[in-house]
């Protein structure tokens, strides 16, 4: 059994754009109000409350351009929130639709033909184990089934070496 992690967006992907930083198609983000119903906060990956402002972007979860760095809008709060850190159990934004698309992709951040599946919510984490105890899957995505935008990640837990202690 491969042990897994959600992965939040990185802190210095949402300090970028909490300092006015551009999105991927090197705009600014727009800011809009949630209408608390839908607007998953990909950094805290909790929803984004009925009222707040919120940035609205486009992100591409991917080191760099290339064919498969799909890139597409996502919510962040606008005032600066704590990243997810409950890492090892399911965030509360994968429970706000009975399912979504988890897909693999390899160490060259291409997709793995054939892993992307529509996937019931009660499966995610399974399916994601599945997946990264693959060889040549490097980590999954959790995106929308509905809207194809990005959600989170799902990366293994390394096990740290064995140390030595000369006992």
């Amino acid at each position: 059994m491969t042990a897994i992690r959600f992965t939040a967006m990185p802190t210095a992907d949402a300090e970028h754009l909490w300092n006015g930083g551009r999105d991927a198609y090197d705009r600014l983000p727009e800011t809009m109000i949630s209408d608390g119903d839908g607007n998953p906060c990909r950094h805290c990956l909790q929803n984004i409350e009925e009222g707040e402002e919120m940035l609205v972007f486009a992100y591409r979860p991917f080191p760099e351009l290339q064919p498969y760095a799909e890139t597409g809008p996502i919510f962040l709060h606008k005032q600066p929130c704590r990243r997810y850190a409950a890492e090892e159990i399911l965030p509360p934004v994968l429970t706000t639709s009975r399912d979504f698309i988890v897909r693999g992709y390899n160490e060259n951040n291409r997709i793995v033909y054939g892993t992307g599946a529509v996937t019931l919510i009660g499966e995610i984490a399974a399916y994601g184990e599945k997946l990264l105890a693959r060889r040549d899957i490097a980590y999954v995505h959790v995106r929308s089934a509905r809207n194809n935008c990005f959600q989170c990640r799902i990366d293994k837990i390394k096990a740290p070496a064995l140390v030595e202690t000369g006992a």
